[in-house]
């Protein structure tokens, strides 16, 4: 089996993962925004808000991405939203940022904290893939 093969089977499978991961990080917004307001960098205001707004979207692309007919705006939102909190993880990595309030203690290891740059963009790629017009053999 090719390769090719081998991801066009797994488009539908990974986008009934992608999708249901960033309603839940977004609905985690909202259930514990301090966690996050942590790592907002220091200039940009209102951080509390930018926490809510980025949840907020979190969870329209999450659900935009399960619908065929905003699949693809959804999947150009979920690239602008990986941008657009890009920021907050160059924050976290350079600043040694400790998340006070996180789960299993909140200094993430610098591993963590720099490995999350290269993942955005891990991210940002799989989100592309789902901006594609459906093949005609890519189920829907």
């Amino acid at each position: 089996m090719e390769l090719g093969d081998i991801l066009r089977r797994l488009k539908r499978p990974l986008l009934y993962l992608m999708a249901p991961a960033y309603v839940v990080a977004g609905v985690l917004h909202f259930v514990v925004p301090e966690l996050y307001v942590q790592i907002v960098p220091p200039v940009f205001p209102a951080a509390l808000a930018l926490v809510y707004l980025s949840g907020l979207a979190e969870i329209a692309v999450g659900i935009g991405l399960l619908i065929p007919r905003t699949r693809r705006y959804a999947a150009w939102g979920t690239v602008a939203l990986l941008v657009a909190v890009f920021p907050a993880n160059v924050y976290m990595a350079t600043h040694g940022v400790v998340v006070e309030g996180m789960p299993g203690g909140g200094d993430p290891s610098g591993l963590v904290r720099w490995g999350r740059l290269p993942l955005q963009g891990v991210l940002i790629l799989w989100a592309l893939w789902y901006t594609r017009p459906p093949a005609e053999t890519d189920a829907r």
